[in-house]
């Protein structure tokens, strides 16, 4: 399955409380994006709250369009990606 980072601008930064009202919006993000055939893996998040870049899996950039139009998120950019792990040489 290909992996994807998703850029995304929130102007009035990512309104999610770190609660359970939080958790069960996450929740519902994730199901929506189950019907695409897309999985959310993580997100890191600038210190404003303004930008995040989240690592997706899933079958296509319109795929995970599709899920966050579905979830009401925003896409800025969406860029196929692999991993590269400083490690690999030892």
């Amino acid at each position: 399955m290909p992996r994807f980072l998703v850029e995304r601008t929130f102007p009035d930064g990512l309104g999610l409380p770190a609660n359970a009202d939080g958790a069960q919006a996450c929740l519902g993000v994730v199901g929506k994006n189950a019907k695409e055939g897309v999985t959310w893996v993580h997100s890191y998040c600038t210190p404003d709250r303004k930008k995040t870049f989240c690592i997706y899996d899933g079958p296509s950039p319109e795929s995970i369009r599709v899920a966050a139009q579905a979830n009401g998120l925003p896409v800025d950019r969406i860029s196929e990606v692999r991993v590269l792990d400083p490690y690999f040489l030892h």
